[in-house]
């Protein structure tokens, strides 16, 4: 598993160093604080649809050959385009690599993953748990549980779980979606079905009453309403800035949770709607 990781630019695999991985790192200057300044820059780049080395230099007190080492980074992952002295926005900036995304509003994630995982009972179940950095905090707060077994399609969560003996881990087949670091396609869709799940834990890039749960890609949308459909409950985990917006697939309608799990940024009034909709709803 780890040498699929090490394949991928150094940051992809800071997701799995941070759950206490034996893989290390290897960007310069710590991966974590690299990671935050990426994700600041692609914030900037998608403000403001262009940005130079000066600006961003001045912006983070970076030295411009560190800025353009990131910058490069984030251009060979396709998120952005170099251009003479800066970079531009490459489409549509929606999703982040998952190394990158675990560095965003880490505080309310963990707070949100606690409260997932007290909600799995201590005794012997079947947890299924989609990719993402907030589902990867569900993990690693499962170390304590007894009898789990946690079905995944996610790289990042395997390694996590894999570092808990008391934990069985069932991985799914199919193909590498490298900005997700997840397992897509048939071939993970025919293992959801073959399995029968006590709870469904699933990330979202985004939920509203009345789309349901979505994200940026409709592979993993097919993949995760997999596992969804066999589910005895689901648990959708996002943090606030998820509750309200919309992204291009469904993974699952709204009827079809029965908890979720965000934080108090959420907007009150979406909130509002999807309890109405009978979803529970649990702000951390």
């Amino acid at each position: 598993m780890s040498e699929l990781t090490l394949n991928r630019s150094s940051d992809m695999i800071t997701a799995m160093s941070t759950a206490n991985s034996p893989v290390s790192p290897s960007i310069p200057g710590g991966s974590s604080k690299r990671s935050r300044r990426m994700t600041d820059i692609l914030d900037a780049i998608a403000e403001q649809g262009e940005v130079s080395i000066g600006d961003l230099a001045e912006r983070f007190a970076s030295s411009a050959a560190t800025l353009r080492r990131d910058l490069t980074t984030l251009a060979d992952q396709g998120l952005i385009v170099r251009t003479h002295g800066g970079a531009k926005a490459a489409g549509v900036l929606s999703e982040l690599p998952v190394a990158l995304r675990d560095t965003r509003f880490g505080d309310a994630k963990r707070r949100i993953a606690r409260a997932a995982a007290l909600t799995i009972p201590r005794e012997r179940h079947a947890v299924a748990l989609s990719g993402g950095s907030t589902t990867a905090g569900v993990a690693r707060e499962l170390v304590n549980h007894r009898d789990l077994t946690i079905v995944t399609n996610s790289l990042s969560i395997a390694w996590v779980v894999n570092s808990f003996p008391r934990l069985k881990v069932v991985m799914t087949g199919g193909i590498l979606r490298p900005q997700s670091l997840e397992l897509v396609g048939v071939l993970a869709e025919g293992t959801f079905t073959a399995v029968n799940v006590g709870t469904a834990v699933l990330g979202a890039d985004g939920f509203t009453a009345e789309a349901g749960v979505m994200t940026h890609d409709e592979t993993e949308a097919r993949t995760n309403n997999a596992m969804v459909s066999k589910a005895v409950r689901t648990i959708v985990v996002a943090d606030g800035s998820k509750i309200g917006r919309t992204a291009l697939a469904q993974m699952a309608t709204t009827d079809q949770v029965d908890m979720l799990i965000t934080d108090d940024s959420a907007d009150p009034e979406e909130l509002a709607r999807i309890r109405a909709a009978g979803v529970e709803v649990t702000v951390v």
